[in-house]
């Protein structure tokens, strides 16, 4: 059974810094891509990163250049370093497999104050 388990979320200031990271179970983690989405109520969830299980990532033009996603194999958690952080960035964030599963966790709020 897939769990995903997102952590790092809380309130900064425009320009700031978090990192947020994501413990998944439930399948091979080495052997699967990970990603993070981020929501905002009312609008659709939206793609922010993809890292394969190498080192290839992709990111959403809006982020790019201010964000890293990495990952750690042996703790089955995949990362995402957020910096030079926007208003527009506040949102709920979520990991999840690549393909994706059904089963999203709770997600972790990130609220940037203007």
């Amino acid at each position: 059974q897939v769990q995903l388990v997102e952590s790092g979320g809380g309130l900064v200031q425009a320009g700031g810094s978090l990192r947020l990271s994501c413990t998944a179970s439930g399948r091979t983690f080495s052997a699967n891509a990970m990603a993070w989405y981020r929501q905002v109520p009312g609008k659709q969830r939206e793609l922010v990163a993809v890292i394969d299980t190498g080192t290839s990532t992709y990111y959403t033009n809006s982020v790019k250049g201010r964000f890293t996603i990495s990952r750690d194999n042996a703790k089955n958690t995949v990362y995402l370093q957020m910096t030079s952080l926007k208003p527009e960035d506040t949102a709920v964030y979520y990991c999840n497999y690549q393909p994706i599963s059904p089963s999203w966790g709770q997600g972790t709020q990130v609220n940037v104050s203007s």
